[in-house]
C-alpha cells in the first residue's frame, strides 16, 4: 500500500492544517529506489516509520536504511516501528547488500539506523559497524550518517560505533525532559540521551553529532528551547525539529499541529544557541534530506 494510503488511514476523521497536505507522487528514480529495496530486502525507515518525506526523498535518490531487521524491542509509544520482545535473526549479509544498493543508486550521502536491539549481546553495535565500514569500502567517496539507538550508554558499544568513523552520528531526545517517560520506552532516558552524545563525542571530536525532537506532543516553547540549551551543553552540532504526526489510533496523540512560523522561530534561536546547522519544519525529521548541500560541504572542507 503506497504511504499517502497508510497516512489517510491514519489520519481519517482528522481535520489537518493545510500546510500539513501530503502530496503523493511517483517518478522513475522513486520506483527504482523501491525496487532495489525489494530485491535486496533490506529495510527502510522511511516505509517502517510511515514517513510523510517518503516520495520526495525517494524521488530524490534519498533513503534513510534501517538495519538489524524491522522489529524493536522497544515500546516507544510514537513510534510506528513494530514491536516485539525478540527481533528477526540478523543479516550477515546486510553490510554488503547495502553497500551493493548505496553503490547502484550513485549516493554521496546516506542514512543508517536502526532498531533497538536489546536482545543481543551487543545491541547490535558489531553489525552497526560493519555496515558503516562495508559502505565506506564500497564508496569510499560517500558520507555516512548514522542514527544509533542508546545503546544504554554501554560504552564499548558506542566505542564500536566512533570506531567504524562514520561522519555524523544521530543521537535523537525525541522530546523535552517532562514529556520523555510518557512518550518513550521505560529503558530510554532524557538524560541518559545527552550523555550518549556527549560520550560520542569524547570519543571522537572529528565526528560530528545531530539530534532531534518531534512538536506538538503537549511541551511548552520554554522547555523546547531548554531542551535545545540542554543539547548545546552535549555539543550536538546539528539539530532536527519537526511536527509529530501520529501514526495510528494506538500511539500517543497529536495536542498541537505547529505552525509554520513557530518552526521558522525555533531554527533561529538554535543558531543562536551554536547549532551549526538547524532544520526546523512541520515535515522536517532527523533524517530529512540528509544529504543538505550545507551539511555535506561543512563535512567535507572540514576534512
Amino acid at each position: 500500500m503506497p504511504f499517502y494510503k497508510l497516512a489517510e488511514l491514519a489520519y481519517r476523521g482528522s481535520v489537518l492544517p493545510e500546510w500539513l497536505a501530503i502530496k503523493p507522487a511517483s517518478t522513475a528514480k522513486y520506483d527504482k529506489v523501491k525496487r532495489t529495496v525489494g530485491d535486496l530486502g533490506l529495510h527502510t525507515v522511511c516505509v517502517e516509520a510511515h514517513c510523510p518525506n517518503i516520495t520526495d526523498c525517494w524521488s530524490g535518490g534519498t533513503a534513510t536504511f534501517m538495519v538489524l531487521g524491522d522489529l524493536c524491542t522497544r515500546g516507544c509509544r510514537f513510534c510506528a516501528v513494530s514491536k516485539s520482545a525478540k527481533g528477526i535473526n540478523v543479516d550477515m549479509a546486510e553490510p554488503e547488500k547495502l553497500g551493493m544498493a548505496i553503490k547502484e543508486w550513485g549516493l554521496n550521502y546516506v542514512v543508517i539506523t536502526s532498531v533497538c536491539r536489546d536482545d543481543l549481546e551487543d545491541q547490535g553495535a558489531g553489525h552497526f559497524a560493519r555496515c558503516v565500514a562495508e559502505i565506506k569500502r564500497r564508496n569510499p567517496n560517500t558520507l555516512v550518517e548514522v542514527l544509533i539507538p542508546d545503546f544504554r550508554d554501554d560504552m564499548e558499544c558506542l566505542r564500536k560505533i566512533a570506531e567504524s568513523r562514520p561522519d555524523v552520528v544521530g543521537h535523537n531526545i525525541e522530546t523535552v525532559r517532562r514529556l520523555s517517560p510518557q512518550v518513550r520506552d521505560r529503558r530510554a532516558d532524557y538524560d541518559q540521551s545527552l550523555k550518549v552524545l556527549g560520550d560520542i563525542k569524547a570519543l571522537d571530536r572529528r565526528i560530528y553529532t545531530k539530534s532531534a525532537m518531534m512538536l506538538g506532543i503537549g511541551e511548552s516553547d520554554e522547555e523546547v528551547l531548554q531542551a535545545m540549551s540542554d543539547l548545546r551543553n552535549a555539543e550536538v552540532d546539528f539539530l532536527a525539529i519537526g511536527q509529530y504526526l501520529r501514526p495510528s489510533q494506538h500511539h500517543i496523540g497529536v495536542k498541537e499541529y505547529v505552525r509554520p512560523e513557530k518552526f521558522e522561530s525555533f531554527r533561529k534561536e538554535g543558531i543562536s544557541l551554536g547549532f551549526k546547522y538547524v532544520a526546523a519544519g512541520p515535515f522536517v525529521r532527523s533524517s530529512y534530506k540528509a544529504g543538505e548541500f550545507f551539511v555535506s560541504s561543512m563535512i567535507r572542507n572540514g576534512r
